[in-house]
């Protein structure tokens, strides 16, 4: 029983320790990718295998008609809708009061000024009064 314990504890060693190189070992990965004497980002070359995928395609593949792309579009602006968090009647009413609240301010300072800004004018121009 002794024996098999240990063989237990030697397993589970031997499984840190690899853990740990296979840290070491992508982290050396990682630094090998980074360009040597510049600075920003690092970025890998491409191969060739990389290029070829990203040529741009021929007019006859891939091609798709209006019709096709108008059902695309929609059925997007459905997923995106249904990703929307719409508020609560109570939330909406808050919201909208809020608004109405804030342009009236906003008209009052607005007209406040306006008035103002007229009679300073009229009084330096000598208007009628």
């Amino acid at each position: 029983m002794a024996e098999k314990n240990r063989r237990d504890e030697d397993d589970n060693d031997r499984l840190d320790d690899e853990t740990i190189d296979d840290v070491v070992d992508d982290d050396a990965d990682d630094e090998a990718d980074e360009p040597v004497g510049r600075g920003g980002t690092a970025t890998r070359e491409r191969t060739k295998a990389d290029s070829a995928d990203s040529r741009p395609k021929t007019r006859t593949e891939g091609r798709v008609g209006i019709f096709g792309r108008l059902a695309r579009f929609f059925r997007e602006v459905v997923a995106e809708l249904r990703k929307v968090i719409w508020p609560t009647r109570k939330e909406l009413l808050t919201y909208t009061a809020v608004v109405v609240v804030f342009v009236a301010v906003v008209l009052t300072i607005v007209a406040g000024l306006d008035y103002a800004f007229a009679r300073a004018v009229l009084w330096v121009f000598g208007g009628s009064s």
